[in-house]
């Protein structure tokens, strides 16, 4: 027998009648009209606060252009990628061949690691970071070089600058960093990747750089323009809500931008194409999902803080908090209460990442980690 929300909340075990949280209460009041345009997730089992998704969009005005452009389905979407890589280009102030369209920015990750990285080769990054170029490219026979982050849970710069050598055909940087949220001084970092970039090359992926809450921290797309040895990963699946639609880009020089996209293999489609020139014009939903993000971000920490657990200042869409137990086993017990959390991030195995979703979602693992860890 299927269990209404009401019933599977109780089984649960996540909340009492008492308590249990209407759709008016967890959308924060959200109008008809802000359901239609932004189109929240509805609640079902389990709650995945464990993938760093949008629990917002696509948005109206993204679905709608999705839907208008089914009639160019029938055609390969060469020809259609122009208008797009144009656009993106103009946001991010660079010519159009600068850039690179991919289905996500996984698959530009992975074709850089395959492209700067083979037999032999070194590529060194910090770590706990996020993985898939440097898995990648160990597949094809590349060696990682391991920098474990400082004390601050910071990339340790200095540490890996002083480890390029001869090697070394790739440096990688996350930041903010997967899965600390943590971000980098802006003038530090720009010194260190100006730097590496005349030794080696940089990869600088900048999945969470919309949610940086300062307006004038820099993009290393900045070094693109000088002409470095730089390459910028960035996506339209967290802030504008396309995870599931996969589109991402690159940022580099035109003699890399070209060098890369003869390796890609997961090419944009028609759907994709025409979400991401809707969703690059919808500042509306662009900062509602900032907006929302910033208030479960906050609900999230007050709890943490109501536990007494230490966490990571965050500047994406997740909290990383210090369990102190191992995660693994703690996300059995979250699961219990129908709650996926993050994995485990080694070394680093007994603290845990919280994506952020809608209110409703966040109040109930909140609920639910009172009674965990409390």
């Amino acid at each position: 027998m299927k269990l209404s929300r009401r019933q599977w909340l109780k089984s649960a075990g996540i909340i009492s009648g008492t308590t249990l949280l209407t759709g008016a209460q967890a959308s924060s009041l959200l109008t008809t009209e802000e359901v239609k345009k932004f189109n929240p997730r509805k609640l079902s089992l389990p709650i995945r606060l464990g993938s760093n998704e949008n629990p917002y969009g696509p948005s109206e005005k993204m679905r709608k252009a999705m839907i208008d452009g089914f009639e160019l389905g029938c055609r390969y979407p060469w020809s259609y990628n122009t208008a797009l890589r144009e656009k993106i280009a103009q946001k991010e102030g660079v010519p159009a061949d600068h850039i690179v369209l991919v289905a996500g920015s996984t698959e530009g990750l992975k074709i850089t690691g395959i492209t700067y990285a083979g037999p032999g080769d070194e590529i060194i990054s910090g770590l706990p970071t996020f993985l898939s170029l440097m898995n990648y490219a160990e597949v094809w026979g590349a060696s990682i070089n391991w920098v474990p982050l400082n004390k601050e849970f910071d990339y340790d710069l200095e540490e890996i600058e002083k480890r390029i050598s001869s090697k070394t055909k790739l440096v990688f940087l996350c930041n903010p960093n997967n899965p600390t949220g943590k971000l980098l001084p802006a003038q530090q970092v720009l010194d260190f990747c100006e730097s590496v970039s005349n030794k080696t090359m940089l990869f600088s992926d900048e999945a969470y750089c919309d949610y940086i809450e300062d307006p004038n921290y820099p993009s290393m797309v900045e070094l693109v323009k000088k002409g470095k040895n730089v390459i910028v990963s960035k996506t339209l699946s967290k802030v504008y809500g396309l995870a599931g639609i996969r589109l991402g880009y690159l940022v580099a020089r035109p003699d890399i931008a070209e060098k890369l996209s003869e390796r890609v293999v997961a090419n944009t489609n028609i759907m994709a194409i025409e979400a991401g020139k809707a969703a690059l014009d919808d500042q509306e939903f662009y900062q509602f999902s900032l907006k929302k993000n910033l208030e479960c971000r906050k609900l999230i920490e007050n709890t943490l803080d109501q536990l007494g657990l230490e966490y990571l200042p965050s500047q994406a869409n997740f909290v990383f908090f210090h369990a102190k137990r191992d995660v693994s086993k703690l996300a059995d017990e979250f699961m219990k209460k129908g709650i996926i959390i993050g994995r485990p991030f080694p070394p680093l195995n007994d603290w845990c990442r919280i994506s952020t979703g809608t209110v409703e979602e966040v109040q109930l693992f909140n609920q639910a980690a009172l009674e965990i860890l409390g």
